[in-house]
């Protein structure tokens, strides 16, 4: 049968990109540095020979053929239907791209990630800067060859890789308002009658201590280390190859126990997701998720949702005094609740409170906007990276390390990625008021410490679907609405205002 072929071709070059991704994350976490040129000829040879096999002209007779019949396709919302649907479109994109660029375009990813890591730890953008110009043409040449119609722009064709229908000018036509909104938000909690307790975050905690602590806090999420893994990377990221081989990063520092506890629970996040996925699917776009802003609800629901609130710290508290002993013994759950939700503008988005962090992305959205345009050139982006730092949350950057080097994204070309995290917080929003609704007790287990309710409704209503609805398709299938900000900004204000008496 056609579609019995067509998946398992499917599942044949995917085995190829699972093999990619285990050696990225070997990358990140455990190769020596002498390795990385060796490293991207390999990536090089496997991103070509992926693209061949997805490329491979029997792939577009068998859509063809399978597209033909009406048992498959009858049914839009059927399993065969979404298959088909998600293949084309993936097969129309990848025919586009030459292949030397695909394999010129992974070895330069791999060598410029190596150079934006010691560029960071140097705090030299300079040494970055060739690099960065390197993955800005490759990406304006994938761009056009993908192409992008009347009305659109480079950065469309890139995003669409993303989040399937993202436009640049429909999220300029969300983040500016929503901009608006939280900066008036921000004004008003930061000029407010009372400040938050910061106590807990004043304490400092050896990093080993937090590395046997925090992997319980993922696995009282749920996540599984008998299919999965954490290690310690410069950006914490997740990785998963299929259900049974998910692997999670986080960082440490001895100042900041808060920070690995709210990063390793938003990883774990992404990490319940790959592990919900379904196995058989593995290899399909069944078994892959709907897009990155719904990964990224995922993480953003378990790290702000649960992680930053009153209840989860109830139960989180005496575990922590337990851990770490007598420093904590003062410190109360409403302590903690108060400083994880401390609202202080800053130039660390991975470290960004909930009412800032979207501003994090809209500098990072407009910016890739612009170099994917020509508009701004490598070399002006430090000084305009400060710029809008300064005029959209007041802060001054110091240097490039926290300024413009902070995020891997740009050292691997992944240009239209940053507004999935917006768009991932908006999902989040909407998908737990539905939560709330559907399991009406949900933060009374939190306070027990039972987390089993929130990730049986997530593997039920989203991991299961993988890529079978469209994200906007699967918000309003899940919620009976489409997306809105207006949860996120409810989220917000009944949880943050009382915190500063506003």
């Amino acid at each position: 049968m056609s579609y019995d072929e067509l998946l398992a071709k499917i599942k044949d070059a995917n085995l190829l990109r699972s093999t990619a991704s285990i050696l990225s994350w070997d990358q990140e976490c455990m190769m020596p540095p002498g390795g990385v040129e060796h490293r991207s000829l390999q990536m090089a040879q496997i991103a070509g020979l992926a693209h061949q096999r997805f490329t491979d002209p029997r792939i577009g007779e068998l859509l063809a053929e399978c597209e033909a019949d009406d048992e498959l396709t009858s049914d839009p919302a059927s399993e065969q239907a979404a298959v088909l649907r998600e293949l084309r479109r993936g097969y129309d994109r990848s025919t586009k791209l030459p292949a030397d660029l695909v394999q010129e375009a992974a070895r330069t990813r791999s060598i410029a990630h190596h150079h934006w890591q010691q560029a960071r730890e140097e705090s030299d953008f300079d040494k970055f800067r060739p690099w960065l110009e390197k993955n800005i043409d490759l990406a304006r040449r994938v761009a056009e060859a993908y192409g992008w119609a009347d009305g659109e722009e480079p950065w469309d064709a890139l995003a669409e890789g993303y989040e399937p229908g993202m436009r640049a000018r429909q999220i300029e036509g969300v983040f500016t308002p929503l901009r608006d909104r939280l900066q008036n938000l921000i004004a008003d909690l930061t000029s407010g009658p009372r400040r938050p307790s910061t106590r807990f975050l004043e304490i400092a905690v050896p990093t080993g201590e937090q590395r046997a602590f925090v992997p319980q806090i993922a696995e009282q999420m749920g996540f599984d280390f008998e299919r999965g893994r954490i290690d310690i990377s410069v950006h914490p990221f997740c990785s998963g190859t299929n259900p049974g081989d998910v692997r999670i990063t986080t960082r440490f520092r001895d100042d900041a126990f808060a920070d690995a506890l709210t990063a390793t629970m938003h990883e774990a996040g992404h990490g319940l997701y790959e592990q919900g996925l379904l196995p058989e699917h593995t290899g399909t776009p069944l078994g892959r998720a709907a897009s990155l802003g719904i990964h990224e609800s995922q993480s953003r629901m378990w790290e702000n949702f649960v992680g930053r609130s009153l209840p989860f710290w109830e139960w989180c508290m005496p575990r922590v005094r337990d851990a770490f002993g007598s420093a904590f013994d003062d410190v109360t759950p409403q302590d903690a609740y108060e400083a994880v939700n401390t609202v202080s503008p800053d130039f660390i988005r991975v470290e960004a409170d909930e009412a800032t962090y979207n501003m994090h992305i809209m500098v990072r959205f407009e910016l890739e906007r612009l170099m994917m345009s020509g508009e701004l050139v490598a070399a002006d982006l430090p000084d305009e990276w400060n710029r809008r730092y300064k005029e959209y949350l007041g802060v001054d950057v110091p240097n490039d390390r926290v300024g413009c080097l902070q995020d891997t994204h740009w050292s691997g070309a992944s240009f239209g990625y940053f507004p999935t995290y917006t768009l991932g917080n908006l999902y989040a929003a909407q998908f737990f008021e539905k939560i709330l609704e559907d399991v009406p007790g949900l933060h009374e287990e939190f306070a027990r410490g039972d987390l089993s309710s929130l990730k049986s409704w997530l593997n039920e209503n989203i991991h299961k679907h993988g890529g079978r609805y469209q994200p906007a398709d699967l918000c309003e299938r899940v919620t009976g609405k489409a997306l809105s900000a207006d949860p996120l900004l409810r989220h917000l204000e009944r949880k943050l205002r009382p915190l500063y008496g506003v």
